[in-house]
């Protein structure tokens, strides 16, 4: 039965209802700082790592340890005979009988360390990912539906474990001399995915569940498409790259614009069957790896004029970045060539690639999410 107010109660004593929130803000929140300071990290080592192979390519340390021994292995030879029985291993296989015949246990030691640090690399970033992920999980300050996309970044990194054992073991039988470029492309192909989803975590984990939503309204879906087609022309080109690495097609037409003095090197398709120019031809694969480094910086001018004309003025500034950012690598790739992928040329290029490749995806990030504050900056 309701009761009888009194006139004279004051209405600013009722107590009010708790407000309704909307569904956004009904999840949990999470340790979205602390998670993002995490992924960061593992950012950093997924780039070293990148930089890390690349020198172990360089070095033709790929193939120094002969065996996949994901625990045990994080250990390393202690004593003379535990070296001896390594370079055992290492005189078996083609690289050395074909290559490196009459090394020395200190040359063999020195491509060792690089190999054994490689793996050594991975170990830790998985473990890091492990500690960070178990860590946010069992305190449960993991936010609403983020539990399978950071879970999903370990799976992908337990995958590419296996796949650089695949691409190793392409080395150690028959008459090759190195892994093979297919392998190894995907090898570091699926590096830069990891290192992408990394990234565009980041990118998401910096503002709320609600804000990402606000900032959706104000996408710009023609240059957001756009910005996706070239993340995916940027990848084509990553592996294209790695196939000039795994065949070292770079070392072999040293002279720009022209190749051999031609546009198209001699004997393009001089391989049989066919299919294997395009892996095995270092002419060819070089030259695909030209072209496309053409096609996507013409492409990133086109896109560019496009994004000049965005009312967002940090999707603005962030694609005028990748079209530097672009300019300084196709410079880099040019005295990569004309100076025959000396090591300390060549990394830098490897490492531009890296920068690039984040770059075209905070681009196509700004295109998709513009914040707030980049709309006050609208011309």
């Amino acid at each position: 039965m309701s009761t009888k107010r009194n006139i004279f109660e004051d209405v600013g004593t009722a107590e009010k209802a708790a407000p309704v929130t909307g569904l956004i803000d009904a999840g949990k929140r999470g340790a979205r700082r602390g998670i993002r300071l995490w992924l960061i990290l593992l950012f950093a080592l997924v780039a070293v790592m990148i930089l890390v192979g690349g020198l172990t390519r360089l070095t033709d340390s790929g193939l120094a340890i002969t065996e996949w021994k994901p625990v045990t292995g994080a250990m390393p030879p202690m004593t003379e005979a535990a070296w001896q029985l390594e370079f055992d291993k290492y005189r078996e296989i083609p690289e050395y009988k074909l290559q490196n015949q009459g090394m020395s246990m200190s040359e063999f030691q020195f491509i060792y360390w690089w190999e054994w640090g490689h793996r050594q690399l991975g170990r830790v970033i998985g473990l890091v990912w492990a500690l960070g992920f178990f860590g946010f999980l069992l305190t449960r300050n993991i936010p609403t539906g983020w539990t399978g996309r950071l879970l999903g970044i370990g799976v992908l990194g337990g995958i590419q474990g296996a796949v650089g054992w695949w691409m190793v073991s392409s080395g150690l039988t028959g008459t090759m001399l190195d892994v093979a470029s297919y392998r190894l492309a995907t090898h570091l192909g699926l590096a830069f995915v990891i290192l992408g989803f990394i990234a565009w975590f980041v990118f998401e984990l910096k503002c709320e569940e609600r804000q990402l939503m606000q900032c959706r309204r104000h996408r710009e879906q023609r240059l957001y498409t756009a910005a996706t087609w070239l993340t995916a022309f940027a990848f084509i080109q990553i592996l294209l790259g790695a196939l000039v690495a795994g065949i070292d097609a770079g070392r072999t037409y040293t002279d720009w614009p022209l190749m051999a003095g031609g546009f198209i090197p001699p004997y393009p398709f001089d391989l049989d069957p066919v299919w294997r120019n395009f892996f095995e031809n270092a002419g060819l694969v070089q030259f695909m790896h030209r072209m496309a480094g053409y096609g996507l910086f013409l492409f990133g001018i086109v896109l560019w004029r496009q994004a000049r004309h965005s009312p967002n003025s940090g999707t603005r500034g962030a694609f005028t970045v990748v079209l530097g950012m672009m300019t300084l690598q196709m410079i880099l790739g040019i005295f990569t060539v004309l100076y025959g992928a000396p090591l300390e040329i060549a990394i830098i290029h490897q490492l531009g690639a890296v920068a690039l490749w984040v770059l075209i995806l905070r681009a196509r990030f700004y295109a998709g999410y513009p914040t707030p504050d980049t709309l006050r900056g609208a011309a």
